[in-house]
């Protein structure tokens, strides 16, 4: 059986100091306590999610700067983004991971989304300690799919050899206005043997994708785009990282650090989740 879990609304209109209504910069837009709150709400429903830990908020970013996300996104004849073109039976797509070659704007929001604010919002939210962003966007970045465009479903790459770590979470966003279901697009997500799609979410404006990275993590949007040739299917993509993961012990080691045993990293978490209502 196929399911689209309920969104969660990421952007209440109580505004914050730090996200003015108006403002088209996303510089700090993470300092914002509701989204310590909304990590604290809904991480109990991100860890038991079926097929595999994952979760969707809509409304995610305050209106203004999702807008001039959308608005300022890279073209497909853009010749200054030099878009990697991927052309073959597993996926028809165009993205970019190098920053310097993207808008101010759409640059902006890739730094936001790998900051510290950012990072203890995925800790509290996914579980995961130790997340490592990904400052090269291996992979990742700005990605344009256009009519016929497709990716088949897949278990992503999960060694990053610049960084030495494991890949653990992935987000994507969504800065699609007036996107419409009859044009396709949905990420799904399969179950590990993959017989059946368990759930399935359509690139909708303004939504943010968040799913943990295992070996049986199955996704992608197989069908060729159906949009008008003057739409695309817009997304920035983000990859996180740990150096270890539960499975894995190194031997022989000098001195292990644990979060636990760090004063300053363990009150990283516990400071942001008292931002969120947690005391």
């Amino acid at each position: 059986m196929t399911t689209t879990s309920s969104p969660i609304k990421g952007n209440p209109s109580l505004s914050s100091p730090t996200s003015i209504t108006g403002t088209t910069s996303p510089l700090g837009v993470f300092d914002d306590p509701k989204y310590a709150k909304l990590a604290l709400d809904n991480a109990e429903k991100y860890r038991t999610a079926d097929p595999y830990p994952h979760i969707i908020f809509d409304d995610f970013l305050p209106d203004p700067i999702a807008r001039s996300i959308h608005e300022t996104f890279p073209k497909p004849d853009d010749a200054s983004v030099e878009w990697i073109i991927r052309d073959n039976q597993h996926n028809l797509k165009r993205y970019q991971h190098d920053e310097t070659k993207l808008p101010r704007t759409t640059r902006e929001i890739l730094r936001e989304l790998n900051s510290r604010q950012f990072i203890l919002f995925l800790e509290t939210l996914t579980g995961i300690e130790n997340l490592i962003p990904d400052p090269y966007y291996i992979g990742g970045g700005a990605h344009l799919g256009s009519r016929g465009d497709f990716l088949k479903i897949h278990a992503d790459f999960n060694w990053h050899h610049k960084l030495l770590a494991h890949r653990r979470v992935n987000v994507l966003y969504y800065p699609n206005l007036g996107w419409q279901e009859e044009w396709g697009g949905a990420l799904e997500l399969w179950n590990k043997e993959m017989t059946e799609r368990k759930a399935h979410y359509f690139p909708m404006f303004n939504r943010l994708l968040v799913f943990n990275v295992e070996e049986h993590s199955n996704h992608g949007h197989p069908h060729p785009l159906a949009c008008p040739p003057n739409e695309h299917r817009k997304t920035l993509n983000l990859y996180y990282y740990t150096t270890k993961t539960d499975q894995e012990v190194r031997e022989p080691h000098f001195t292990v650090y644990r979060t636990e045993a760090s004063s300053f990293a363990s009150e990283l978490g516990a400071n942001y989740r008292r931002t969120g209502g947690q005391q």
